[in-house]
């Protein structure tokens, strides 16, 4: 306790301007909760219970928080810190509010800046409770790792929940997507593997199994924990959980059940006991933290959207453990090209080192893609490039067909532009989370995929035939979402206005009924006019008093005596009768029963598309790796690129080869193009020629005489820009040096870098012999099967990655 003259040490922190009123406790653990007001005491008691969360205490219109969680919220959100009376004995407390329609805007700041919210609503109306407190419940726990709502996510980007199982040496990886279905694990050795696949990654959230005191505390970015192993990257968000669910046969367990197996070898995990741990580990956290937001409730489902709807459209219950997360996929990192964390870097793949921006990164230079699911797995593929070349090889097929039909290209653009995020309506839907307006984008994007199909029956590549096939359920699908749902419904589920008419013939009858009764109040003011001559007679409606006849105060000695007098203003009296009073009742009856049977049909709609939600998603993946190719296949058009001749040999030659993002990033014409030659034995004369002209040097022990031939080459080349010639310097300082002459800014480009393996892949894109025709699309005439390579090889590998 502090002196009450005195503000609390905790809010020494605060800036002054945002300290409203000087408090005496800033901690609700240092209350005496016997002399909290009841509303206080029941906010204390639910803090205890999330003590690792921010708890938002619906009260009125505003969700408001106290003690330390409102010192917090007004710190991040910049709000001001009130205080409000906690009891006779403890006096004021910290207090800082947002409003309830703002809900979804504030907790996606709140979960950003690495925290957990748990929300309690109202779970009753004010005035059905008389002379006791409202009551509330918590009705949802977001944390970085678990948000479903689609105003918090990033559309370009996976939002992952990881769980990382150490045993020594060795170590056990499981990541998921709620919001995409994606669920994948893997086990291998040597911590630092480990640190690179998390650093790949991304994650929200991690989850490590302790044996801490402290099991369920969040553990924002930078933030440090003596139970923390040292080799997990401090920048994220770490949650503490206790060993118990990472146990092997609860872990294995709960697997089994989930996706209704015997055997786990269908997964290819069952001999790999530290991914199974941290899977199960994972399908725990979903389970828990979607129980701790459940409602019990007897009253049904149309219940539960009361509740919902009360506060914002996007926060509500939810049953996380049914979403449709995909079959656990099991994975080895030996299948893809391994690229640490200081390379990506490097590389700029998805961002620039300088400043950290989409800007000037390869992904911005070669994301073309038309749908959030496209730019996600575009992502995935670059972070994550493929080894296995007949994978490959897939995917030039697909590209070298889309540059020779530019038509076919142009008209898929066409079609995915109408295309939503497939893959997260499905998990929505499925979670029980969707509203009207997703199930009829969903719909919507479902019925492009006929024409998908007819327009790529002819494909002859891989990827092109997947989408030659729409599963017929599907189609019904989007056929029965079209005929139930109207085009624009409302966003709130509560509002009726949902189902179209000729679908139900109860709801029919409902709003005939509605309607009915409608009329006949509009037509009451003008029978009640005539009949008592007071032309000032006027029909009105409000959410206290319902349906009432005003009349002005100086015609109140013209009432007749069956009006039921119901409120006295300045200048009007409101009156009822009985007939009125009849007739609002069965509107009311009428509209309640109608907005009930319309909310029990779109439930049955919505559990229809999450049955199919796996089938959706397999789609969605099909949808997105078109996409993806369309995208490059539109870069190679319009930057002249061709395709690759891939072979299991180190040797690499290229010829005239462009920097993507240095070229993109210069004015038309600025940029050198350079040729490399990698990986032969003999080399001879020809090569280290062109080492020196493309600024490409093997990393062997420089001579004298290689040393003057260097500078003399280095200065020839910065005599070509026409500019006084410098002090000898490295090919990438003429590379900045001829950036630094355009009249242009550009932003900072990164380092011209090769990287040089077996069966290495590139991030550096080459022109075709003759280059590319920007109409037709036809490049060097190069079959990626056959190897067949006419002229000169230039080569190119188009980026690739986790297939789609």
């Amino acid at each position: 306790m502090t002196d009450s003259a005195s503000p609390d040490d905790s809010l020494s922190g605060l800036p002054e301007r945002l300290i409203k009123h000087t408090v005496r406790y800033a901690d609700h653990r240092s209350v005496d909760r016997a002399l909290l007001t009841p509303m206080m005491r029941h906010y204390v008691d639910l803090k205890d219970q999330y003590p690792h969360a921010l708890l938002l205490y619906r009260v009125g219109d505003f969700f408001e928080t106290f003690f330390q969680d409102a010192v917090t919220i007004a710190r991040e959100l910049e709000l001001v810190l009130t205080a409000k009376d906690a009891g006779k004995e403890i006096g004021r407390v910290p207090l800082a509010g947002i409003p309830h329609h703002a809900l979804d805007r504030y907790c996606a700041l709140l979960v950003e800046k690495g925290y957990a919210v748990a929300v309690c609503d109202q779970t009753e109306d004010a005035a059905d409770a008389q002379g006791r407190l409202v009551q509330r419940e918590v009705t949802r726990v977001i944390t970085p790792g678990t948000v479903l709502e689609e105003g918090m996510l990033n559309a370009r980007r996976n939002n992952f929940l990881a769980a990382v199982v150490i045993a020594g040496n060795h170590w056990g990886l499981a990541y998921a997507d709620v919001s995409t279905g994606e669920f994948l694990t893997t086990q291998s050795q040597d911590l630092e593997q480990l640190t690179q696949e998390l650093m790949r990654l991304q994650p929200s959230e991690v989850l490590v199994p302790t044996n801490a005191p402290d099991l369920i505390s969040l553990l924002r970015p930078g933030e440090k924990s003596e139970h923390l192993p040292d080799c997990l990257p401090p920048q994220f968000c770490y949650t503490l959980r206790s060993q118990a669910p990472f146990v092997l046969a609860e872990a294995r367990y709960r697997l089994l059940q989930r996706f209704k197996l015997r055997s786990l070898e269908g997964l290819g995990c069952e001999h790999l006991p530290l991914a199974v741990r941290a899977a199960g580990g994972v399908l725990e956290y979903l389970e828990s933290t979607s129980e701790r937001g459940k409602i019990k409730d007897e009253g049904g489902g149309m219940r539960d959207e009361k509740r919902k709807s009360s506060s914002s459209p996007i926060l509500h219950p939810s049953a996380l453990q049914q979403v449709p997360l995909q079959p656990l996929c099991t994975y080895t990192l030996s299948e893809y090209l391994v690229i640490d964390h200081q390379t990506r870097r490097n590389l700029e793949i998805t961002q620039t080192t300088r400043d950290g921006t989409f800007h000037g990164s390869l992904l911005w230079a070669l994301d073309k893609t038309v749908t959030a699911m496209g730019s996600r797995a575009l992502r995935r593929w670059l972070l994550q490039p493929l080894l296995n070349l007949e994978e490959i090889c897939d995917r030039q097929d697909t590209i070298q067909e889309l540059l020779e039909n530019g038509p076919l290209r142009q008209e898929l653009q066409r079609l995915l532009k109408q295309i939503y995020d497939l893959e997260r309506l499905a998990g929505r839907a499925g979670s029980g989370t969707a509203n009207a307006r997703d199930l009829v984008a969903l719909a919507d994007s479902l019925a492009r995929l006929p024409d998908l199909s007819r327009l790529v029956e002819m494909g002859k590549s891989r990827h092109l035939q997947d989408l030659q096939q729409v599963p017929p359920i599907l189609e019904q699908l989007g056929h029965t979402l079209h005929a139930h749902l109207v085009d624009s419904p409302p966003l709130y589920l509560t509002e009726g206005n949902l189902i179209r008419s000729g679908v139900n013939l109860h709801l029919d009858e409902l709003r005939q009924q509605v309607d009915t009764d409608q009329e006949w109040i509009k037509n009451l003011e003008v029978l009640e006019r005539e009949r008592t001559g007071i032309q000032s007679l006027k029909v009105g409606y409000s959410k206290t008093f319902g349906y009432y006849l005003s009349i002005s105060r100086t015609k109140s000695a013209q009432v007749p005596k069956e009006y039921d007098r119901k409120q006295t203003l300045t200048n009007e009296e409101r009156y009822i009768t009985a007939d009125l009073k009849e007739r609002e009742t069965r509107i009311l009856l009428a509209r309640e029963d109608l907005n009930r049977l319309e909310y029990e049909i779109f439930a049955e709609l919505r559990s229809q598309v999450g049955e199919q939600a796996e089938l959706i998603r397999t789609v969605a993946r099909a949808v997105a790796a078109i996409d993806v190719l369309c995208g490059l296949a539109e870069v190679a058009v319009y930057q002249g690129y061709c395709c690759p001749q891939i072979t299991h040999t180190r040797e690499i030659t290229i010829l005239d080869g462009r920097h993507p993002v240095v070229e993109q990033s210069l004015p038309a014409g600025f940029f050198v193009p350079n040729s490399t030659e990698l990986g032969s034995e003999e080399r001879g004369v020809r090569g280290e020629e062109k080492e020196r002209k493309s600024g490409v040097r093997s990393q062997e022990p420089e001579g004298e005489e290689d040393r003057e031939d260097r500078e003399d080459g280095e200065e020839n080349s910065v005599s070509s820009l026409q500019s006084p010639a410098p002090s000898p310097q490295s090919p990438t300082q003429n590379l900045k040096l001829k950036t630094q002459t355009s009249s242009h800014p550009s932003p900072p480009t990164p380092d011209l870098i090769v990287l040089t393996a077996a069966q290495r892949q590139w991030q550096k894109l080459l022109p075709a012999p003759g280059g590319i025709n920007s109409t037709d699309g036809a490049g060097g005439k190069f079959c990626p099967r056959s190897g067949s390579n006419p002229g000169n090889l230039r080569s190119h590998l188009y980026p690739c990655g986790r297939g789609g």
